[in-house]
């Protein structure tokens, strides 16, 4: 090869590494380590694999963790994400400052009015969509059908508190490591508080009433407590206070659970023959009530949103396009079976006959129906949110109260005591914000 034609190949060669390396875009995906968000990191090769151009970076964390790092980065624009898993709480208030990239423009196979209604109408402000939903839940019971049977008991469709309790306790079996009832009790305000501000609904309480005095003093959240403590502490496992999600989980496919009031997504998980050792034995019922018009389950879905702050905004968007598609849900499908879609977003799942035979999937839509954040409690309210209150200091009081009751779970302290402490730090937080 002649000097002239060296020079001009090593020119192009140059060129042309100089381009590739301008034209990939890094999207830098923060994403919370539960079952859903592991698979869609595995399958992530399809989406690269469309997209030679982008590369794909994840920060998996635990939940409580994940919202600590997402939160402190979106206030101060740090711009570490391009794309972060939020939920039903952040997504308005975030959407309200401007700290989010709306999503209209979406491409029109990705069909916006596919998503269910519940779960769009809680992502969108002023008609614009700040999220896309990956998956939606409410939270239902799931229970060990073998043991309700060796009870001799039948658990309805729509149950009771009360018969909660009488399950709770002819299921339990301490002798051979079988409890009665899982329930969240890691302090965190998505953790032990999502279960019990759902589960106060039932009973009648509020956070605040309708001048936003706090409520937590009240006789309706010392019955809910108090009732939440009796479950745990004669028919949980050892230990509660530091389970949530993910424990109970594991606790429940290890065989050590009756029952277990949780997210629905979570029944993916536990009728899994692959990792759950009581898969074939599992039913699923309403979440409980008092009569008193409300149930106890919640209503949330864990969305993909871009932080105003990202330099990698179409990249980005085009990942969330392919992650919360119908193609993806196709592509789960495919590899995983229809029970392990993500569930609880698109009307046309509900509608597929395939979907339809997946035992928990009629159960999981009647549940997220069921919830309505305009008006949560028995009593009127002057916030929206099922299991959260839709204000931005919310998840630090919400933190705090459930670290006085998961103390109190813990037997350091009385439930008395405890919300003596969370009512005082409450009133303190919302005087302090101007309310």
């Amino acid at each position: 090869m002649s000097l002239k034609k060296s020079l001009l190949a090593a020119t192009a060669l140059t060129c042309a590494t100089a381009f590739s390396a301008h034209a990939q875009t890094t999207v830098t995906i923060a994403t919370v380590n539960n079952g859903d968000m592991v698979r869609m990191q595995g399958l992530a090769d399809e989406f690269t694999a469309a997209n030679p151009d982008i590369t794909l970076e994840w920060v998996t964390l635990e939940e409580n963790v994940l919202r600590q790092r997402v939160t402190q980065d979106i206030a101060a624009k740090g711009g570490q994400f391009d794309v972060m898993t939020i939920g039903t709480y952040e997504v308005p208030i975030w959407g309200a400052q401007n700290w989010l990239v709306s999503l209209n423009d979406l491409p029109a196979e990705w069909d916006a009015d596919d998503i269910l209604p519940a779960i769009r109408d809680g992502l969108t402000i002023d008609g614009e969509l700040y999220a896309a939903p990956f998956y939606g839940e409410s939270s239902m019971v799931m229970y060990r059908t073998d043991l309700m049977e060796k009870a001799g008991l039948d658990m309805p469709e729509a149950p009771t508190w009360a018969t909660i309790r009488t399950a709770a306790e002819a299921m339990t079996d301490k002798d051979n490591e079988i409890y009665g009832i899982c329930l969240r009790g890691k302090a965190g305000w998505g953790e032990n508080m999502a279960f019990l501000t759902a589960m106060s609904n039932s009973f009648g309480a509020r956070w605040f009433d309708e001048n936003w005095a706090p409520q937590l003093d009240s006789d309706e959240w010392a019955a809910t407590v108090n009732f939440y403590m009796d479950l745990l502490n004669n028919y949980g496992p050892p230990g509660a206070s530091t389970n949530g999600f993910n424990e109970n989980l594991s606790l429940f496919q290890q065989g050590k659970c009756g029952m277990w009031i949780d997210a629905t997504v979570a029944a993916s998980f536990v009728t899994n023959p692959t990792d759950s050792t009581v898969a074939d034995k599992v039913g699923f019922a309403l979440a409980p009530d008092n009569g008193l018009g409300k149930r106890g389950n919640w209503l949330w879905a864990w969305s993909l949103a871009i932080p105003a702050g990202s330099d990698a905004t179409d990249a980005a968007k085009k990942f969330i396009a392919w992650a919360t598609s119908k193609d993806y849900t196709a592509l789960v499908a495919e590899n995983e079976g229809w029970a392990n879609v993500p569930p609880g977003t698109r009307i046309s799942l509900y509608e597929n006959p395939e979907y339809a035979k997946v035992p928990f999937a009629d159960m999981t839509l009647k549940s997220i129906n069921q919830a309505d954040p305009s008006a949560p409690s028995v009593q009127p309210v002057p916030y929206t949110g099922v299991q959260f209150v839709a204000i931005p200091e919310f998840a630090g009081i919400a933190t705090q109260v459930g670290q006085e009751i998961s103390a109190a779970l813990a037997g350091q302290q009385s439930v008395e005591q405890a919300l003596e402490k969370a009512q005082a730090l409450t009133v303190d937080e919302m005087e302090a914000a101007g309310y």
